[in-house]
């Protein structure tokens, strides 16, 4: 899956778990409530199956319309 990773995601944001995270499958939708970081901006997420993961990297996190785009364009 290409994902974007050079743009920065900002607070409220909704974003798909581009690969499995602990507790969060590949897959899951969920939305940005904390952004951090100076040299190494990280991302904390609360999934839709009601898990919150903090640290994760730009690569880790696709843009929900992103991800929506490329499903649709993989079932064609």
């Amino acid at each position: 899956m290409a994902s974007t990773t050079d743009d920065e995601l900002k607070v409220r944001a909704k974003v798909v778990a581009a690969e499995d995270l602990p507790g969060v499958p590949a897959g899951t939708r969920g939305r940005v409530t904390l952004k951090n970081g100076f040299r190494w901006i990280r991302y904390r997420v609360e999934f839709d199956n009601g898990v919150g993961v903090g640290s994760l990297d730009r690569a880790q996190l696709v843009r929900a319309k992103d991800w929506d785009r490329e499903q649709k364009l993989a079932a064609s």
